[in-house]
C-alpha cells in the first residue's frame, strides 16, 4: 500500500493523490483517489468504505513508514482486528516493490490517457479528468492477463471476468451511436495499453 502524490488537483473533490493497494497473491490493484493531506482517520475510513467492506480484512498490510500508518490510530486498528502492518525499511524499499511497480503502471496509464493535460474532451464533447477515469483504469488492469500468473486479476479474485461494456455493445448500435463508438474505442485503448505492461 502506497500513495501517488503531487498530482494536479482534479475532479469535483479536487483529488491530488491516489492510494494504491495491491493484493500480493492475486496481483489485484485497488486505486483510491484521495487528498495528500488526508489524516490517518481519513485513510482508515477510505480503506474501510472502499476496500474492507467489499473484500474483508487483510491479514497483513505492507507499506512504507508513512506517518498516517505509524499513528496510534492505525496501531490500535491492527491490534483490535488482529491484523499486521509491516513496514519496508529505508534501505530495502523493494519489500514494498509490488506497490511501487503498480504505482509506475498507474502513472504510465495516467500519462497515456491524459497525454494532453489532466482534463480532456472526448469526440462527443464530454469533459473527463484522470481521477474520473481511475476506476476505469483499475478495471482495465484487473481484466488484463498478468504476466506472472497467466490469468487476469479478476479471475483470481472472483473466479470470472466481469462483462465489460465493449463485450455487450451491439455492432449495429455502435455504427449509428457515436457515444457508444467512442466509449468502446476508449476502453479498447485502455485495455490495449494495460496488456502491454
Amino acid at each position: 500500500m502506497d500513495w501517488v502524490t503531487e498530482l494536479p488537483p482534479s475532479g469535483y473533490k479536487s483529488y491530488n493523490s491516489c492510494l494504491v493497494i495491491v493484493d500480493r497473491y492475486r496481483k489485484t490493484p485497488i486505486f483510491l483517489p484521495c487528498h495528500k493531506d488526508d489524516t490517518a482517520m481519513d485513510t482508515a475510513l477510505l480503506l474501510w468504505s472502499r476496500v474492507t467492506s467489499h473484500t474483508g480484512l487483510f491479514k497483513n498490510i505492507m507499506s512504507d513508514r508513512d506517518p498516517k500508518l505509524t499513528s496510534a490510530l492505525w496501531t490500535n486498528i491492527h491490534r483490535f482486528f488482529g491484523t499486521k502492518l509491516s513496514f519496508s525499511t529505508a534501505y530495502h524499499p523493494q519489500t514494498d516493490g509490488l506497490a511501487e511497480r503498480m504505482i509506475q503502471t498507474l502513472e504510465y496509464m495516467i500519462r497515456r490517457f491524459c497525454a494532453y493535460g489532466l482534463e480532456f474532451k472526448d469526440s462527443n464533447g464530454f469533459t473527463h479528468d484522470c481521477f474520473t477515469l481511475i476506476l476505469e483504469l483499475e478495471l482495465a488492469y484487473k481484466t488484463s492477463v498478468h504476466s506472472s500468473t497467466g490469468q487476469t486479476p479478476a479471475i483470481l479474485e472472483k473466479g470470472w471476468n466481469p462483462r465489460l461494456p465493449p463485450d455487450t455493445l451491439r455492432k449495429d448500435l455502435i455504427d449509428i451511436n457515436p457515444t457508444a463508438s467512442s466509449f468502446k474505442i476508449m476502453l479498447d485503448k485502455v485495455k490495449h495499453h494495460s496488456n502491454g505492461l
